[in-house]
Order: C-alpha cells, then structure tokens, then sequence
C-alpha cells in the first residue's frame, strides 16, 4: 500500500478502504506526519477540482467524509509522534437561517489536517450559541461561513454580542462564505476573512501569532 493509493482512495470518497489503507500503512511503519501532508495535498486538489467544476457536490462530501475516517485512523498515532500538537481551538459553524454547510465541512477538515482543534457546529446556528460555543471550549477563534446574502448580518450579531458581554478581546473572529469579503469584514469588526478553504489555516496561524 502506497500513500498514492490511499489519496486516490480519499479522492474517490471510499471511506472503508480508506480506513484500512491508513492502518496498513501505519502499521508497517509509515510516519503519520507524512500521511498528513499527503492528506492535506489530496483534499486541497480535490477544493481545486471542485472549483474547476469537475466534480460536484456528492463527491466532494464522499472525499471529506473518506479524509475523516482517514484522521480518525492516524489521531492515536499523531499524538505518540508528538506530531499533533494544537496550533490553536477553533469553534467552526455556519449562521442561523443558513442550511449550506459543504464549504464549512471541507474547511473544517483541512483545519484538522493542518493541527488544529476544531469544534463543528453545524449550520443554522443561533450567534449566542457561537460564543457560548467558544467559552465552554477555551477556543481562540471563532469561525462563522454565511453562504447567503440574507444571513450575512449574522455574522455581525456574533461581533455585537461578544462587545455587549465584554468578550470582544478573548477570541478571534474569521468569517468566510461566497457572498463576504474583505470589505465586509472591516465592516462589521471581523479579524479575518478567509477568501477559500485552502488558505484558511496558513491565514489564521499567521492571525494567532
């Protein structure tokens, strides 16, 4: 079993070989900070295939899910290599009123991929439950995808509510989505925006430093 052969059984969302590749592999000794790498790799050309419309929806969701099994596999492991160090906590949801989830999915993914704790919280969440979220786990950003223009404002309603409960300072908020931006994040007080899910780790290890 090669690491080839286990990326393309991730890219083509078999979750049960999958599983069973990363096992062989690790248990004839292959490093897991390697399979990582390799991991990461695989799921940011299947972002790029995504984008380039030569897969859909379905496939993506079959790679994400092949990828989870995949770390769940490698976690034990990662941890006795002392490989699995936290870069950071991250609570990770998508706003009320909006029910696309894919885009936070693959995000969360290669957040976990590259080192960091991720708490998911599914979508339509309510923006109180976003910071409750982040105190009860001790997170250090707080990460909220809006996918439609109509629940952008959501994303505002988690900044407004950390300054009415004197908690601004403690965590970092990254907002994401196809209709945000830039702009919009300076507007609302946002720290981040994350213009893609491949570029949000490095974006936010550069945010925390």
């Amino acid at each position: 079993m090669s690491l080839e052969a286990l990326s393309k059984l991730v890219e083509d969302g078999e979750s049960e070989d999958a599983r069973e590749a990363a096992k062989q592999l690790l248990s004839g000794g292959r490093d897991p900070l390697e399979m990582i790498e390799c991991m990461t790799r695989t799921m940011a050309r299947v972002g790029d295939r995504f984008a380039r419309l030569e897969i859909f929806l379905p496939e993506i969701m079959l790679a994400g899910e092949a990828l989870s099994a995949v770390v769940d596999e490698m976690a034990p492991h990662l941890e006795k290599a002392g490989g699995r160090q936290i870069k950071g906590k991250v609570v990770l949801g998508v706003v009320k009123g909006d029910l696309h989830e894919i885009g936070k999915n693959i995000v969360k993914l290669i957040l976990e991929t590259n080192g960091f704790q991720v708490k998911d919280l599914g979508y339509n969440v309510d923006a109180l439950t976003f910071v409750k979220e982040a105190e009860a786990m001790g997170a250090d950003i707080i990460g909220a995808s809006s996918l439609m223009t109509t629940t952008m404002p959501r994303q505002k309603e988690i900044i407004d509510i950390l300054k009415e409960m004197g908690l601004r300072d403690r965590y970092k908020v990254i907002i994401g989505g196809a209709p945000t931006s830039r702009l919009w994040a300076d507007r609302i007080g946002a720290d981040l925006y994350c213009p893609d899910a491949r570029s949000t780790p490095d974006l936010i290890a550069e945010l925390l430093k």
